[in-house]
């Protein structure tokens, strides 16, 4: 009989401490978003695995897809209209298409290998994107483009691309060659560190963003104006640095020590990164960021 309450108390308790973490949930503020894109009057974000869209303060928050399939970046075009996407559906990772405002997508590249979504091209009519499609080596991939309009897609002739955006002109594309070997182990300083190259598609050089003598891992470069703005782990945790092409002075724009800014990009005038959950705006006209407050109830 004994055991028998005691289980029921157990049991009751159980419940109870269920119900109050339902109540504590706030649906007016939600964390877990990621993989986040900026336009010029939406951004974009991944959460439960579907693609969302919100203002810029984000608020009016949309579900564009009810698949739970996205797996890449999402980027919008320069007039902020398109969003492209990686998602795996049909059981492959192919490149999507969908209205920023909603829609139907189409679906843009048919092939077995992964293709990830990365870049616009500066006319908005074409798409970057990696895979591993004609890849001589496994884990590697290439650079490729493919009509917005649909149609075969084209491969961009440099060795070994994992990441890469494109700058403003179309002249530049900065880029990782591999896949991050830091999220296995933090801090990472060996000889796949990740290094931001910047080749010259009119003059065929290529220069990397410097990094210190120890080494580090550089990603996810986004160009504004005279600048590339890019997350390093150089100085510790994950944060936002910019690179003055100019100058080549390197600069620390945030100073997260409790946990590391996750993903960022940008449109050409503002920011907008992930870092403990939550998404952030970051203004380099006053190096400013504020976090984003987007309720999905």
């Amino acid at each position: 009989m004994i055991n028998k309450k005691l289980h029921l108390l157990s049991f009751f308790l159980l419940l109870l401490a269920a119900a109050t973490f339902v109540l504590a949930i706030d649906t007016r503020d939600t964390a877990m978003l990621h993989r986040p894109a900026v336009g010029p009057d939406r951004i974009a974000f991944v959460y439960a695995g579907n693609l969302w869209t919100a203002d810029l303060d984000g608020k009016n928050p949309r579900q564009l897809t009810f698949e739970r399939e996205v797996v890449g970046l999402p980027v919008f075009s320069p007039d902020g209209k398109l969003i492209a996407f990686s998602a795996q559906r049909y059981g492959n990772v192919d490149v999507y298409l969908i209205p920023a405002e909603g829609g139907q997508s189409r679906r843009l590249t048919w092939h077995p290998g992964t293709d990830l979504v990365q870049d616009f091209s500066p006319c908005g009519k074409k798409i970057f994107f990696t895979s591993t499609r004609n890849a001589a080596n496994r884990g590697v991939s290439n650079l490729f483009t493919v009509p917005v309009d649909g149609g075969f897609p084209e491969e961009v002739k440099i060795p070994y691309v994992y990441r890469a955006k494109v700058s403003p002109d179309g002249r530049y594309i900065a880029y990782n060659h591999f896949p991050d070997a830091f999220r296995q182990w933090k801090n990472y300083r060996g000889g796949r560190n990740s290094i931001i190259h910047i080749y010259d598609r009119k003059s065929n050089t290529l220069e990397k963003i410097p990094q210190p003598e120890g080494r580090c891992n550089d990603i996810d470069p986004i160009w504004i104006k005279e600048k590339i703005y890019f997350l390093s782990d150089r100085n510790g945790e994950f944060n936002l640095f910019s690179y003055d092409l100019k100058t080549r002075e390197i600069k620390q724009l945030t100073n997260y020590t409790d946990f590391p800014i996750i993903d960022a990009s940008g449109d050409g005038e503002k920011i907008i990164y992930e870092q403990a959950g939550y998404l952030h705006l970051f203004d380099p006209n006053t190096a400013q960021s504020h976090r984003l407050v987007i309720g999905i109830s």
